[in-house]
């Protein structure tokens, strides 16, 4: 008869791995924690003790030179917050100084507007009037204080006077004179629009 060579089952070898990894874990977990357990175990005045010499001993060297490094950082902050303060009043004073400057100019401008306004009705007053003396004058009369006048200038009476009497003056007027007055005027209209 053949003899059977048995091996043992793997499960058994795999289960134990894993126990013993488990096992070898809460191990390493203990030793961590043992130092916390041993406080929690040990009397109240001692574990106290303890924990304050543990503090000290470790924060002992470090601690005056981070407060010395947290108070300067404090005044930096100070100082550059009451930096900051003096600087936002002065754009508020700046930014108020502004506005009532932008106010003044506002009220400037309209002041000035209508100056320009009552000066340009007032010129516009005086033209139409004078265009109306001239008008009213005897042809030949007009016709020698057109003469003395630049061509632009009297372009402009002949051209707000009515056809009848721009028509008498010009009859008084050298050729010359009326014909460079008639291109003046023609030439005023030459080039807008036609539509």
């Amino acid at each position: 008869m053949k003899r059977r060579i048995t091996t043992p089952p793997r499960k058994a070898g795999t289960i134990t791995v894993i126990v013993g990894l488990f096992l070898a874990s809460g191990l390493i977990r203990l030793a961590e924690i043992a130092p916390a357990i041993a406080q929690e175990l040990a009397p109240p005045e001692m574990a106290a003790s303890e924990g304050v010499q543990m503090a000290s001993a470790e924060a002992s060297p470090d601690m005056p030179a981070l407060l010395k490094a947290i108070q300067e950082r404090e005044a930096q902050i100070s100082e550059r917050e009451a930096y900051i303060d003096r600087r936002m009043q002065t754009l508020a004073v700046a930014e108020q100084r502004i506005r009532e400057q932008m106010d003044a100019l506002t009220e400037a401008e309209s002041k000035l507007a209508a100056t320009l306004s009552l000066a340009d009705n007032a010129t516009e007053e005086d033209v139409a009037r004078l265009t109306e003396v001239y008008q009213r004058m005897k042809p030949a009369e007009a016709a020698g204080i057109f003469e003395t006048m630049d061509i632009q200038f009297a372009a402009g009476f002949f051209s707000r006077m009515r056809p009848e009497s721009s028509a008498a003056i010009m009859a008084n007027l050298p050729a010359e004179l009326a014909y460079s007055i008639s291109v003046v005027m023609a030439g005023r209209n030459a080039n807008a629009p036609r539509e």
